[in-house]
C-alpha cells in the first residue's frame, strides 16, 4: 500500500459540493471537512452510532466505536451518546449509513435519539498484525437541518513511514510511562493500541 493511498481522501461526491477542506493538525493525517457555518461547541449532544463494517473482520466495529467515543469525549466539545446497531432505537429508524436523509428521517432521529447531531460511518478496511491497516469513512450530520457538520475519510497503514512518525509523536505526547521504543513497537502489533491511535487522530480534527 503506497503513500498516495494513505493520503487520499475519497469523501462521497454528495458531500463535496461547496465543501472546503482543511489540513488536519500535526498529530493527524490527510484532510477533513469542517462546515465553517457550524459551531461545534453549540451542538449540545451527539449520538455516535456503532460503525458499519465493510471489512472481513465484523467483530472490530465495537472496538473502533468505543475508541472513537473515548477519544472524542476527551476533547469535551459536545456531549456524547453511543447507539449500538442492534438496539431497537436504531433499528426502528431504518437509516442507511451512506445515504442522505429526508426531513422526516431527521426529525425522527432527533426525537428518538434525543441528540442534536449524529455521527455515523463505516470501517472501510481493516487488517490485523502483521500489517495493521484501518480505513474509516465518517460524517457528522446536524439533525435539525440535515447539514453536514464534519466529514473524514482516511486509511491508516501501520507500515507507512509517515504513519510511523505520527505513532511515535502520539506515544511521546499521550503516554508518559514505560520505554518509548517499546510503546511504539506495541502499537504496531496490538490491534487495540493501533485503533486507539487512529481514534486519537480522528478526534484531533474536531
Amino acid at each position: 500500500m503506497n503513500n498516495l493511498r494513505t493520503q487520499l481522501l475519497l469523501l462521497l461526491p454528495v458531500f463535496l459540493s461547496g465543501c472546503q477542506f482543511y489540513r488536519a493538525p500535526v498529530s493527524a493525517t490527510g484532510y477533513y471537512y469542517l462546515n465553517p457555518d457550524k459551531d461545534l461547541s453549540a451542538i449540545g449532544r451527539v449520538a455516535i452510532v456503532e460503525l458499519d463494517n465493510d471489512s472481513s473482520y465484523p467483530t472490530v466495529s465495537p472496538d473502533v466505536t468505543k475508541a472513537l467515543f473515548e477519544a472524542v469525549q476527551k476533547k469535551q466539545v459536545f456531549g456524547l451518546t453511543v447507539v449500538r446497531q442492534n438496539e431497537p432505537v436504531w433499528r426502528n429508524l431504518q437509516l442507511d449509513f451512506d445515504s442522505t436523509y429526508s426531513l422526516e428521517q431527521l426529525f425522527a432521529a432527533h426525537k428518538t435519539l434525543r441528540c442534536d447531531a449524529m455521527l455515523t460511518g463505516t470501517i472501510t478496511e481493516y487488517q490485523p498484525y502483521p500489517h495493521m491497516v484501518i480505513g474509516l469513512r465518517l460524517k457528522l450530520v446536524d439533525l435539525k437541518d440535515g447539514k453536514l457538520i464534519w466529514a473524514l475519510e482516511q486509511i491508516w497503514d501501520g507500515t507507512d513511514k509517515t504513519t510511523g512518525y505520527r505513532i511515535k509523536n502520539y506515544f511521546n505526547t499521550q503516554i508518559q510511562s514505560g520505554s518509548v521504543p517499546l510503546r511504539e513497537q506495541l502499537v504496531a502489533v496490538s490491534p487495540l493500541r493501533f485503533i486507539k491511535f487512529v481514534a486519537y487522530e480522528v478526534a484531533q480534527t474536531l
